[in-house]
């Protein structure tokens, strides 16, 4: 299991990835929606991991209380 810093870490990662995909759908959608679709789709697949992530993390810290 990974330590609470490497989780925090990893959490980070994903939101600032979330931030740029949607940044780039945005920009992409008007030329190109399939793109943009494919982009929307990976966002949703990290912003569940995210909510994955989170829990875990709430979990380790209430078990470190």
């Amino acid at each position: 299991m990974p330590s609470l810093a490497q989780m925090n870490g990893s959490l980070h990662i994903h939101q600032f990835y979330i931030g740029k995909l949607k940044a780039n759908l945005e920009r992409l959608f008007d030329s190109d929606p399939e793109l943009a679709m494919l982009l929307d789709n990976v966002a949703a697949l990290l912003s569940e991991h995210v909510t994955t992530l989170a829990d875990d993390i709430a979990d380790l810290e209430d078990d470190d209380a």
